[in-house]
């Protein structure tokens, strides 16, 4: 197959690119680096089954040639970026779905739309199934990633119903491991570089809010599975074992060995209090449900981030290193 992969230079999108060549299929990436990096996909040109065009999916998109399948995973996708990038947020997930549709109903493409638990928003049903139609304020300063979402899917089913379009849709809930960004500020990585560098661990609230954390490869095999599938309904992704933020600080303060503090600050507005996937549609469907716990996935991603924290203050402290004349305050 040749597939296109929006956002294919962010966390997921890069892992993703790296899944369908594996699997044999010819994949176009494309980004326009607002939240992505370059470094995420850099081992893949030289690859013959791999191009990449730098585009923004908010404007007209054209691939040349055919295609079999387009994943949408283009916009950012933590609190830390979606707050300081609320209209690009909106328009990737209104105005770049479109065009991606708009793209696949062309080529008579299949679609994958990657959206997210966050359309469940503040969940007054615990787990969250398929059926339920959450529980979002739309005008607090989450709603610009939320209901980006939710329109992004309300859009997707209706060229599905409309159009006739081969549509996917899948819910993805927090998700983790290596390529992240040290600073996107989701809880890992937030959790990781603190400890890291031995700050203290931001934990909002008393810390007994929960969510559920799956490991990248996890993440991408249901997202995979689901595309091969003939499933053309939202299915929520995610590892459904729960376990509260300061649990998570401890394992990572376990795990790093860090004797950071744990400091307690206002939790931020509407932020969930729970958060678990119900897998019954993933299992049944797919036959899928992930293989890595959390104490494994964190084994596997700490060493990414001690890489990236070193290299990155080994960097701050050459530039402010004595002699250094090109440095100004």
């Amino acid at each position: 197959m040749r597939i296109l992969i929006t956002g294919a230079a962010g966390f997921l999108g890069s892992h993703l690119c790296d899944r369908f060549l594996a699997e044999g299929h010819e994949v176009i990436g494309m980004d326009n680096f607002i939240t992505g990096s370059p470094d995420n996909i850099a081992h893949l040109f030289g690859n013959d089954g791999f191009s990449f065009i730098k585009h923004d999916v908010t404007e007209y998109v054209h691939v040349a040639g055919p295609l079999d399948g387009v994943l949408h995973f283009a916009s950012p996708a933590s609190p830390v970026d979606y707050l300081e990038l609320p209209i690009q947020t909106l328009k990737v997930g209104s105005l770049g779905t479109h065009k991606t549709l708009g793209l696949a109903k062309e080529k008579r493409a299949r679609y994958l739309l990657a959206s997210t638990s966050e359309v469940y928003g503040d969940p007054q049903v615990h787990p969250q199934t398929e059926e339920y139609w959450g529980h979002v304020n739309p005008v607090g300063p989450r709603g610009v990633y939320d209901e980006a979402k939710r329109f992004a899917e309300a859009m997707t089913m209706a060229y599905h119903r409309f159009h006739g379009l081969d549509t996917r849709i899948i819910r993805i809930f927090n998700t983790y491991g290596p390529r992240m960004r040290p600073s996107d500020g989701r809880v890992v990585s937030n959790f990781i570089v603190q400890a890291l560098r031995g700050e203290a661990l931001s934990v909002y609230g008393a810390g007994d809010q929960t969510r559920s954390f799956c490991y990248q490869s996890d993440e991408v095999d249901g997202i995979y599975r689901l595309f091969m599938s003939d499933y053309t309904m939202p299915v929520n992704i995610g590892n459904p074992d729960e376990f509260t933020v300061l649990e998570l600080a401890q394992k990572v303060l376990s795990q790093t060995g860090s004797g950071s503090a744990i400091e307690h600050q206002p939790l931020p507005k509407d932020d969930p209090k729970v958060r678990r996937p119900d897998i019954t549609v993933a299992r049944t469907e797919l036959g899928w449900e992930p293989q890595v716990s959390l104490d494994e996935g964190l084994r596997m991603t700490i060493p990414y981030f001690r890489d990236k924290v070193y290299t990155v203050d080994a960097k701050s402290r050459s530039l402010f290193a004595p002699g250094n004349e090109t440095v100004t305050q």
